[in-house]
């Protein structure tokens, strides 16, 4: 029998004016330390700066002890009911069925205190339902649990032991997560970010003559050597290596860090992902609130014999999605057989993979070359202009390897269309495949281009509720009138169905 649902309203954690604080420094520290940098440089007696800085800091604070103080919830047999604010308060009633995805948040701190940060996301919009910093994390989890199952009343009267613990569909164990960090590029991505940062924080300036010098040095460091000319470009190739290996590793520890305890599991008809090393994500979502289904493959996962499964969900922003708490990735990686098996586990009514891909038209495949055919041939202009010799035109060795990439990609596209989904796949290098059932189609829309228009095709874009990933859920190259008839063909399917989102 599960525990009763206490009907009066709660605080949170008496700890949560804490992290309230910490995320409001996190926002100020940047001008604080501009504060304290600067203003120290003056020569004058009154230290300002300092008076300054305090003032800021009792104010914030003051909020983050006054955000406590205001916050209450209590949670109803089928709503959750959230008062907050100081000067404008504010009530929200959230019925347990609109919360599409609850994320349980905790990074070291979280993880010292015994505490969890807890967010409940609905279709669309840019911010959560709510966000509740921070509970302890029983509490946080047995909140999750009743929204999963939908309140109280679905709470006592589903009699399951312990609600059926959670069914493991798929874990990562330590070589997997060494295999992701080798495949993925994620090393680049935060070097990238870095040297960003870099030129942000620091005068660009300073930064190009930091790095002028250093490399003076490492040439002039070479050139005392006085080493051949076979002898630099192999040391130079060696370099090159010891940097990719170097990469590498870092992806494999950011891998490490970030999928660290991976483990899918079901229970309710609900997904759930935990994954992190330091900072451990708990996000759960029902399965009915996914809208589309996206299987991926790059050359490095033909290679491992690797691929990832990843879902676009009805619910969330821009917020979840770029600190990496949004539910995304069913499987970071896993077999084709075992990416196949989840598909097919989780959409029963659905054949996968299908038995046949109907093609599209391959005329005009050489569009795709167009936009780098424009940049190759800008760029050996510029080249040849500035060194006044052919070996501008080197760029140009990159065209027959696009035209080739254009007429592979053509070559694959594909569709297959049942009673119960639409499948897509495309892509050559890297390939993707993209499932969205027939009941989650919202809208349709046929384009043609002057291109198009040159080649007697069309462009079929279906949209579905809330998903947003990529590739776009679309079939271009189609013949006008296979694409006006495939189009005729889901509209009688939408309006005879019901959405479900």
């Amino acid at each position: 029998m599960p525990p009763p649902i206490p009907s009066n309203e709660q605080r949170l954690h008496p700890w949560s004016w804490l992290f309230a604080l910490q995320q409001q420094v996190q926002q100020f520290l940047l001008p604080l330390v501009a504060l304290l940098v600067f203003g120290s440089r003056r020569d004058d007696d009154l230290p300002y700066h300092h008076w300054i800085s305090a003032a800021i800091v009792v104010a914030l604070v003051a909020t983050a002890v006054l955000q406590y103080l205001s916050y209450r919830y209590r949670i109803g047999n089928d709503a959750l009911s959230i008062r907050s604010g100081i000067f404008e308060r504010t009530r929200r009633e959230i019925p347990f069925a609109r919360i599409h995805n609850v994320v349980v948040h905790q990074n070291l701190l979280h993880r010292m205190f015994g505490v969890a940060e807890l967010r409940l996301e609905s279709a669309g919009g840019d911010k959560p339902e709510a966000e509740m910093r921070v509970l302890k994390l029983a509490q946080a989890l047995e909140l999750e649990r009743l929204i999963r199952q939908g309140g109280s009343e679905a709470a006592t009267t589903d009699q399951r032991s312990d609600a059926a613990a959670d069914g493991v569909l798929l874990s990562l164990d330590l070589p997997e997560l060494i295999r992701q960090g080798l495949i993925s590029n994620r090393a680049m991505v935060v070097v990238a970010a870095a040297i960003g940062a870099a030129y942000q924080l620091f005068p660009r300036r300073a930064t190009s003559d930091f790095i002028e010098e250093q490399g003076r040095h490492a040439f002039g460091y070479a050139s005392q050597l006085q080493l051949g000319t076979l002898t630099m470009i192999a040391t130079g190739i060696l370099l090159l290596a010891f940097a990719l290996v170097l990469m590498r590793l870092l992806s494999v520890g950011l891998a490490i860090v970030q999928y660290y305890g991976f483990r899918l599991s079901e229970a309710d008809r609900r997904l759930t992902v935990e994954r992190g090393l330091f900072t451990r994500v708990r996000s759960s979502v029902a399965r009915r609130r996914i809208q589309a289904w996206t299987l991926r493959e790059g050359a490095l996962h033909r290679l491992f014999k690797r691929r990832q499964l990843r879902v676009d969900i009805a619910s969330g922003g821009q917020q979840q999605e770029q600190d990496g708490r949004a539910l995304k990735e069913l499987a970071p990686l896993a077999t084709p057989a075992v990416c196949d098996g989840l598909l097919q586990h989780l959409l029963p009514q659905v054949q996968w993979p299908p038995g046949q891909w109907l093609p599209v038209s391959t005329r005009g495949w050489w569009r795709l070359c167009l936009p780098a055919l424009f940049l190759m041939g800008v760029l050996s202009a510029l080249l040849v202009y500035e060194t006044r010799s052919a070996w501008g035109l080197l760029p140009l060795l990159w065209l027959p390897w696009s035209a080739l990439k254009a007429h592979r990609q053509v070559s694959r596209i594909g569709y297959n269309i049942d009673a119960q989904r639409v499948a897509i796949r495309g892509g050559w290098w890297n390939r993707w495949w993209r499932v969205a059932e027939l009941d989650k189609l919202q809208a349709l829309r046929l384009d043609r281009s002057p291109l198009d228009r040159r080649f007697g095709t069309a462009t079929l874009t279906l949209d579905t509720a809330g998903a947003g990933g990529a590739p776009a859920l679309q079939l271009r190259f189609l013949e006008e009138a296979q694409a006006r008839t495939l189009m005729a063909q889901l509209e009688r399917e939408m309006v005879r169905r019901k959405l479900r989102w």
